[in-house]
This record gives structure tokens, C-alpha cells and sequence, in this order.
């Protein structure tokens, strides 16, 4: 516990540490860039590209309709001259875009005026729907605001031509996180030759340093997704594409902004909630019983700076259901967090490496901070999970000088199904910035109740991570658990070497992960091994294929051994894919393996494979339509030798990222489908695995929308489906009318019932 005391002591002293100007003093910031621009210039650039912005106050509101019609845009010179990323880089974008930037004394604006050479009928707009990522894949424009100018952080947000909109925050460059949803109006137009947009963000819906005048990291891009082209208002390097726009450490610099002295915003969001339910699988059995509750969410700035949250009788209704995996490993599967309170600045708490947010779990590096353990339990013998009262909760973020902070104390109610107790959890975690783009950390965790036996579990370590260039990352933490029962071998680290050239590229990782360290309030996928692990990528551009933007070569090796020395993984992998001028992908790998159980492997209800080594290999081919077709998505087919027998498998719209399957009917209306296929041949037995999920939206509007998802998944014989109506009523205030249901295939004639749920939940956001 002494490294644990250490590290509350740090984070007690962390506010008082460098000290940031008073309220109302003038930022005293040294500018990363040319000198500011001279009235009626708005934008000056230097030999090396870099820019600074200057920002013009409107001398009235704005009136947001996407016209651009109001005298400022007449009077006030914009922001042009785009640089191309892709497909030639550094080449002059080749389709016009104008960004005026404005302020008054409440918000800040930012309009643009996309001259397009394409006909609309030509031009990808697929999607309105707030927050989807198939916005990225539409007719867009970006910018990322860098509110703290510490260039390393930020917040990003995308429009694209039909109003559609997408906001999150990044964290040290890297970490992304779509779940931010700020309080921000925007509306698109039409011209003769391109399209509109105009974008007001309130001050209050933003963090930045104290003081009246600001300077601010501004980067914008744009992409005409039509031509496949990406172009940014400053040069950016084509080896972080996509993801650009994430480098606030060269964005631009924004000058001449003016924010109010708003004082201790205080906003309050109250909930009611009302609900029928039935549960067949409940003792007793629960027969559309009524329920009905409240309560409430409070932000308070304490400082410009520093925002504290505090949630009473959370509910989470609102939350879209989760998409079925079928897991054919003996690892644990990671689900990323859905629910509103855990979201904003949940960037601020990953650890080491080990992401926090919708793409974090994805390798084996521990989770430290997993937030699906609050709240949620599993009953014993089952996989099944159930909700847990979660009564209130408090959390503390924001910067400080140099540091960032966050600090989180939630107290859960007891659960009688999954034998759950009554559990506080307390999570803090301190960052300090060093150098240009570089950190060390902090965190500790500690839940009242373990899950292993009497007394609580808590988890304390540091981390760092260290950038050089725009290419080269090192990432290292050390971590210890402390649990009851629990022996000596509790510590886990890791040290990660990337390079992310353009043309080349390697990465070079030692983690281990001891036998008993276990992060009660975080998560692993796997337990007790030393991963050793290096890749080596080259993919250069051909200028003589027209087709083709880049081709991709890659060989990685992994080996794993538990920490007694037992080889359990070993793999070589050889991949080669082409990226098409077109958006499209191709894929192909190669992989030989060796996997050892030490105790047996139930991999389905009939069919068990037994202690022993095992020796793979197998063939990949995946092709990835864009979002430019009619039907988009990964289409995989894989086959290859599997512990003593053989598997096959076909997929179509799975894989993550933008690989999810899409058939664009109207811009209002899509279908996803979803289907995965494994045919598995053992020594053993032989099965079957089915996974089917449709998901349909409609969008009225951007801001109210409403979607269906069903899923069939034969491995839990299980048919779900979860239908969702949302609608932002007024800014940042919603109504939800959800419907869920559970179904057992297994049962004859027809899928029986296991529960169903009808939900209707309002809330409305006041500020003050």
C-alpha cells in the first residue's frame, strides 16, 4: 500500500502544482506557429506550412440556417487554400473550401462554404443520424478544437452535406472517443456549386483556460469522399491518415478569440422514467409489471477548467443493446461502455495502453478502469448479466496547470439474483504533460467488495507515454493488484515501441501480466503469460497504378508463455492487402500458430476439446466495399486447420470499424446487415455456429431518429432484439422509447419468451 499512499499524495498536491492565470488575466501563451495575421487578413502561413488564425467577433448572433447571408461573411475575409494529405500529399486540394471563424459573447461559430465540381447526385450522403461513424464515410468537414492549446488534446467534431453531425474528444492524439455529446447547433444550405454549413457552439459547452483572451489549436480538414480525397487547412502527414486531424500538435493556431467570464456554470438534468416488464426466467415470475422512477444529473464548474458531475438513482434505459459476438476462443470478450455518466472524458482514464473506449479491450493489455464493472454483475453459473442499482455517484475532471485529473467515488445498492453486495468504487487517475507530446501517470481503483473474498480490491499503478516526432511511440506502465486470497505474483507491465511511417513501419512489445494480478474494477482478456510480439509493415504507393492508392505488406510474430515458462501461443502471420483509389480494400493472410491448454476448452455445449498442444494453419481473404456503393461492408472467408480438425468461416458486415454492413436505401433509411458463419470439424464432434443481426434506421431528422435491432445468435440459441426512439426535443434534452425482448430458440414450435421490456424515459437539461 506505500506506492498506493504515494499516489494519493501526488494527486493531493496536483492542484497546486503550476498554477493557471486568474480568472479575467489575459492567456500568456508563446504561439506555435507564424506570427498572428494583420486586419483584413484572417489566416498567415509560414516556409514550413504551419498557420495562425485569426478569429473575428460577429457583431450580432448569428442566425444558424446554413445561409451564409449575413453581412459578416461579406465583410470578413475566410479561411482557404487547403493542402491535400490524399491522394497526392502536399498538392493543393482540388475542390474550394472557405471557413470563416467567428465569436460573440456566447458562442463560437464556425461556418464553411464547400464548392463542389460534382453534380449532388454524386456526392456520398448517407447517413444524418447524429454520432455515426458513417458520417466519416460521407461528404464531410472536420475541425478539431484545441481549447488548451497544451497540443496534445482535443475536441473534434464533423458536419457533413446533409446535416448530419459527429462530436468527441481525443485524448494525447491517440485515444478517441465518440460518446461526447455537447450542447452545439448546426444546420447546411445549398449553393449554385457546393454546399453550407454554419456551426455555433456555446462557451459553455466548452473547457479552456481562465482568462478573456484565448489562443486556441484550431486544425480543419475536409473530405470529398467522391474523388477519396482528404485535405487539411495546414500540411498533415500522410502515415497518420486516417486520423489527422487528431495531430492538434500541428494544427493551426487560433488568435484574437474573446470567451466571457460565465462564472461557475451550473447545469441540472433531471429524468423521469416509467416502464413495463416481464421475466419468465425470474423467481417469481415478473407479468408485465408497472414500474416507474427519477432521477438526476448535476455538472457544476467548479473552475473554467475543472468540472465536477454528480449522478443521482442513474438509470440507464436509454442504452442500445449490444451486438451479439460469437466467441470461438477461450479468452473473454470486451464490450465497450454505452452509458451516458461514463462518458464524457472517459479518455482521461485509460491506462498503459489499454483503451477505455468503444476500441479499447481489443488486445490483451489490461483494462485497469473497465466502467461495465459498476453497475452490472454476473449470476453465479450463468453468463448472463443483470443490472445493479446504481444509487449515486461523483466525478471530478479537468486540467490543472500541467496536470489532468479525474476522480470518480460510486456507491451501488445490493443485488439479491447475483448474491451482490452493497460496493463502493473509487477511481482516481492524475496525468502530468511532459516535453511536446509526452506524459507520465497515475491511477488507483479500489472497490469495498471483492469479488474474490472478504475485505476490498484495489489496483494502483504508473504509466507513460512518450512521443517523438510524428512517428514514434514508446508506451510503458507498471500495475499491482491488491486482493484478498490473492499471492505474490500480482504485477503487470509492459514496454511498446512504435514507428508509424508512411512507407515503413514496426512495432515492438514485452508485456506480462503475473499470475495473480487481478484488476477487480478493470478487465483482461487474458491471465498469467509474458507476451513477447514485433511487426514489420511496408507499403508504398504506387504513382504508375491508377487503381491503386497503396499496396501493404506485413509479417508479425507473437509468442506467449505463462510466467511458470509454459509455451501457450505462438503465431507467425504474413498479410498483403491493396487500398484502392476507390475507398475499397483487399486482404489476404496467412497464419501458423501452436495454442496449449493446460485444462480443458468447452467450446460448445456438446463439444469439448481436450488438454494438449495444437498446431494451425490458415488462409484469410477479406474485401471491404466502401460507403460509396449501394451495399457496403467486409466480406471474410477463412479456412484453416483448428485444434486437431478444421474450420470455415464466412462473414459479411462484421470486422469493427467502418466494416459493418450498410445497404443505403435513402439517406433516411438504411438496413445493416449483419451474418457469420463457422463450420467446425473436430476429433471430437462437429457444429455449427449462426450469427445474424439487421440493424434498420430511420433519421426524421439529425436529431431524432429511430432503430431496430434484431440478432440471432445459435450459440446461446437466443433471438433479441432491442428497438430504440430518440429524439434531442431541444439542445441537449431527449426523449427515449425503447423496447426490448428476449426470446430461446430452443423451444418447439416457436421462440418462447424469456423477457421483455417497454420502456419510456424524458429528460431536460437546464443551465444556469
Amino acid at each position: 500500500m506505500r506506492v498506493a499512499r504515494a499516489i494519493l499524495a501526488w494527486a493531493a498536491v496536483a492542484p497546486i502544482l503550476p498554477a493557471a492565470p486568474a480568472a479575467g488575466q489575459a492567456t500568456d501563451l508563446a504561439i506555435d506557429g507564424p506570427p498572428p495575421p494583420v486586419a483584413p487578413a484572417t489566416i498567415s502561413r509560414d516556409a514550413d506550412g504551419r498557420a495562425t488564425i485569426r478569429a473575428v467577433r460577429a457583431a450580432e448572433p448569428l442566425r444558424i440556417d446554413g445561409a451564409l447571408d449575413e453581412a459578416v461573411y461579406r465583410d470578413t475575409q475566410p479561411v482557404s487554400d487547403f493542402v491535400q494529405t490524399l491522394p497526392t500529399e502536399g498538392a493543393p486540394a482540388s475542390e474550394r473550401t472557405e471557413i470563416w471563424v467567428l465569436f460573440d459573447d456566447d458562442n463560437f461559430y464556425l461556418a464553411c462554404r464547400c464548392w463542389d465540381t460534382a453534380p449532388e447526385s454524386e456526392w456520398v450522403v448517407t447517413e444524418m443520424r447524429r454520432d455515426s461513424f458513417n458520417i466519416l464515410q460521407n461528404e464531410r468537414v472536420g475541425f478539431m478544437i484545441d481549447s488548451f492549446y497544451d497540443r496534445r488534446n482535443g475536441m473534434v467534431f464533423n458536419v457533413n452535406a446533409i446535416g448530419g453531425r459527429m462530436d468527441g474528444q481525443v485524448t494525447d492524439e491517440r485515444d478517441y472517443s465518440p460518446d461526447w455529446n455537447p450542447v452545439w447547433e448546426v444546420q447546411t444550405g445549398r449553393f449554385d456549386g457546393g454546399w453550407t454549413f454554419e456551426a455555433a457552439i456555446p462557451f459553455k459547452s466548452l473547457r479552456f483556460r481562465p482568462g478573456r483572451e484565448q489562443v486556441w489549436g484550431l486544425n480543419l480538414s475536409r473530405r470529398v469522399f467522391w474523388k477519396n480525397e482528404w485535405s487539411y487547412v495546414v500540411p498533415m502527414p500522410v502515415a497518420r491518415e486516417p486520423g489527422a486531424i487528431f495531430l492538434s500538435s500541428l494544427a493551426a493556431t487560433l488568435v484574437g478569440l474573446e470567451v466571457p467570464d460565465s462564472g461557475n456554470t451550473l447545469e441540472l438534468k433531471p429524468y423521469a422514467i416509467g416502464d413495463l416488464t416481464s421475466d419468465r426466467t425470474a423467481t417469481p415470475l415478473v407479468s408485465n409489471q408497472f414500474g416507474g422512477d427519477a432521477g438526476l444529473d448535476l455538472k457544476y464548474a467548479v473552475t473554467q477548467n475543472l468540472v465536477a458531475d454528480l449522478t443521482l438513482n442513474t438509470d440507464f434505459a436509454q442504452v442500445e443493446a449490444d451486438e451479439q459476438q460469437v466467441n470461438l476462443t477461450r479468452f473473454s470478450l470486451f464490450f465497450p461502455e454505452k452509458r451516458e455518466f461514463f462518458l464524457e472524458n472517459q479518455g482521461l482514464f485509460a491506462f498503459g495502453g489499454g483503451g477505455t473506449g468503444p476500441f479499447g479491450g481489443g488486445n490483451d493489455t489490461p483494462v485497469l478502469f473497465y466502467s461495465r464493472r459498476i453497475g452490472y454483475a454476473r449470476q453465479p453459473g450463468s453468463s448472463t448479466g443483470r443490472e445493479v442499482p446504481m444509487q449515486a455517484g461523483g466525478r471530478l475532471t479537468g486540467r490543472v496547470g500541467d496536470f489532468s485529473v479525474g476522480a470518480m467515488n460510486i456507491q451501488t445498492g445490493a443485488e439479491s439474483v447475483t448474491e451482490t453486495a452493497r460496493t463502493n468504487f473509487s477511481i482516481l487517475r492524475v496525468k502530468r504533460d511532459l516535453l511536446r507530446k509526452s506524459s507520465v501517470g497515475a491511477i488507483y481503483t479500489r472497490q469495498s467488495v471483492s469479488r474474490l473474498g472478504p475485505g476490498s480490491g484495489a489496483t494502483y499503478g504508473v504509466d507513460g507515454a512518450f512521443a517523438f516526432h510524428d512517428t514514434i511511440n514508446i508506451n510503458t506502465y507498471w500495475a499491482r493488484t491488491d486482493n484478498p486470497l490473492a499471492g505474490d505474483d500480482d504485477v503487470s507491465y509492459r514496454g511498446r515501441v512504435d514507428y508509424r511511417g508512411d512507407r515503413y513501419g514496426f512495432e515492438l512489445e514485452h508485456l506480462a501480466v503475473g499470475h495473480d494480478f487481478n484488476p477487480e474494477t478493470g478487465f483482461m482478456r487474458r491471465e498469467d503469460f509474458e507476451r513477447s510480439f514485433a511487426s514489420f509493415r511496408f507499403s508504398p504507393r504506387p504513382h504508375s497504378i491508377a487503381a491503386v492508392r497503396r499496396f501493404i505488406s506485413e509479417v508479425r510474430t507473437d509468442y506467449y508463455e505463462s510466467r511458470a515458462g509454459v509455451v501457450e501461443t505462438r503465431l507467425a502471420q504474413g498479410m498483403f492487402g491493396i487500398e484502392f483509389e476507390n475507398s475499397d480494400d483487399l486482404f489476404i493472410e496467412y497464419t501458423r500458430s501452436y495454442e496449449y491448454l493446460d485444462e480443458p476448452f468447452d467450446i460448445s455445449g456438446d463439444v469439448t476439446i481436450p488438454v494438449g498442444g495444437y498446431r494451425f494453419q490458415d488462409m484469410l481473404a477479406s474485401y471491404r466495399f466502401g460507403r460509396q456503393r449501394l451495399l457496403s461492408g467486409n466480406f471474410k472467408v477463412q479456412h484453416g486447420s483448428f485444434y486437431g480438425g478444421e474450420k470455415t468461416t464466412v462473414e459479411f458486415g462484421f470486422g469493427g470499424g467502418f466494416g459493418g454492413g450498410r445497404l443505403q436505401l435513402t439517406p433516411r433509411l438504411a438496413v445493416g446487415p449483419g451474418i457469420s458463419f463457422n463450420r467446425i470439424e473436430l476429433p471430437q464432434g462437429s457444429f455449427t455456429t449462426e450469427l445474424v443481426t439487421t440493424r434498420t434506421t430511420y433519421t426524421v431528422t439529425p436529431l431524432m431518429f429511430v432503430s431496430a435491432l434484431v440478432q440471432y445468435n445459435s450459440s446461446n440459441a437466443s433471438l433479441g432484439a432491442n428497438v430504440r426512439f430518440r429524439w434531442e426535443y431541444q439542445p441537449g434534452s431527449e426523449l427515449f422509447v425503447v423496447y426490448n425482448e428476449q426470446r430461446d430458440t430452443l423451444t418447439p414450435r416457436y421462440p418462447e419468451l424469456q423477457n421483455r421490456a417497454f420502456i419510456v424515459k424524458i429528460n431536460r437539461l437546464f443551465r444556469f
